[in-house]
C-alpha cells in the first residue's frame, strides 16, 4: 500500500508538471480564486526569458501559489475584521501623501544637487569628521599572486614581487600574465583584509595568522599557491584619508541633499505664510 501511494503522488506531481508545462505554451486561465482568474500573460510576465523550462515551471508554481494566497489572506480578513478595522483609507491616503513627497524632493534634488567634490572639499571634511571613520578592521596594501605550485615561474615571481625596482615588478607582472591564474599590485591602494580574504578564499583572521614576514602563504590541497607581500598594513586607529575617500564623498552629497530638503521646505512655509495659504491662529 506505501508503494501505491507513492506511485500516485509521483504521479499526480507528473499531471501537475506537465499542466504548468503546458500553460507557459498555451494563452488560458491558469488559475482561479472565488470569481478571481489569473491569466498565462500574467504569469509570463513573472518569468524571464533565460530560464530553463524545468525552473519555468517551479517559478510558474511559485507565482501562482503566492497570488492565491494573497486573494485567500483578503478573502479571511474581509470576513473576519470589522468594517473598521477593514478601512484603509487614512493609510493609504497617509501613503500617497508620503510617496509625493518623497518623488518631488528626489526631482527638487536631482535639478539643484551640486555632485561636485574636490580633493580639498574630501581633506576638509575628513580632518573635522576623523572619529567617523575609525577602523572596523586591518587594511593592507599588497602585491597577490595566485598561481599553481608546480609553475616554473613561480619562485621567481615571489622573488620579484618583493621588490621596489620598477624593472622588477615590471617583470613580476609579464612572468605573472604568461604563468600566473591571477596577479595584481595594490601596493598603492589600501584593501580591506575582508576583501582581501575572499581572494585567498578564507576568513580574514585565517589570513592574517598566516602573515609572516611581509607574506602571507596559503597552500591548497589541488596544488595551487596563494601568495601576498604585504607592503604595508594598519591593523586599527583611524582610516587614512585614500581609503575612505569614497565614504566621505557619499557623506558630502549626503548633507548636500539635506540642506536642499531643508531649504524647499522652509521656502514652502514662508511662501505660504506671505501669501496667506499657511496661517497659525
Amino acid at each position: 500500500m506505501r508503494k501505491i501511494a507513492i506511485l500516485l503522488m509521483l504521479m499526480a506531481s507528473l499531471v501537475s508538471c506537465r499542466r504548468v508545462s503546458q500553460w507557459l505554451h498555451e494563452d488560458e486561465v491558469v488559475a482561479q480564486v472565488g470569481k478571481t482568474k489569473l491569466y498565462l500573460s500574467q504569469v509570463r510576465e513573472y518569468i524571464p526569458d533565460y530560464v530553463s523550462p524545468e525552473d519555468s515551471v517551479n517559478l510558474a508554481m511559485q507565482y501562482i501559489n503566492s497570488w492565491a494566497t494573497d486573494l485567500l489572506y483578503l478573502e479571511v480578513a474581509s470576513a473576519q475584521l470589522s468594517k473598521q478595522d477593514q478601512d484603509v483609507s487614512r493609510e493609504l491616503e497617509d501613503y500617497r501623501h508620503s510617496l509625493l513627497r518623497y518623488r518631488y524632493e528626489q526631482q527638487y534634488i536631482n535639478d539643484r544637487l551640486d555632485t561636485t567634490i574636490t580633493d580639498d572639499q574630501i581633506r576638509a571634511y575628513y580632518e573635522s569628521n576623523q572619529e567617523k571613520f575609525t577602523l572596523e578592521r586591518p587594511i593592507l596594501k599588497v602585491r597577490f599572486l595566485h598561481i599553481l605550485q608546480s609553475s616554473l615561474n613561480r619562485a621567481r615571481i615571489q622573488t620579484l614581487m618583493r621588490s621596489s625596482r620598477p624593472d622588477d615588478l615590471a617583470a613580476a607582472d609579464s612572468l605573472a600574465a604568461a604563468s600566473a591564474i591571477r596577479y595584481y599590485d595594490n601596493s598603492d591602494v589600501w584593501m580591506d583584509a575582508a576583501v582581501l580574504a575572499k581572494d585567498f578564499g578564507v576568513d580574514y583572521n585565517t589570513m592574517l595568522a598566516a602573515l609572516k614576514d611581509k607574506t602571507i602563504t596559503i597552500e591548497r590541497e589541488n596544488g595551487e599557491l596563494l601568495y601576498a607581500y604585504v607592503y604595508d598594513i594598519m591593523r586599527s586607529g583611524t582610516a587614512p584619508v585614500d581609503f575612505c575617500s569614497a565614504q566621505v564623498r557619499a557623506l558630502i552629497l549626503s548633507n548636500r541633499k539635506h540642506r536642499l530638503v531643508e531649504t524647499l521646505e522652509q521656502d514652502l512655509l514662508q511662501d505660504a505664510l506671505g501669501k496667506k495659504k499657511f496661517v497659525i491662529y
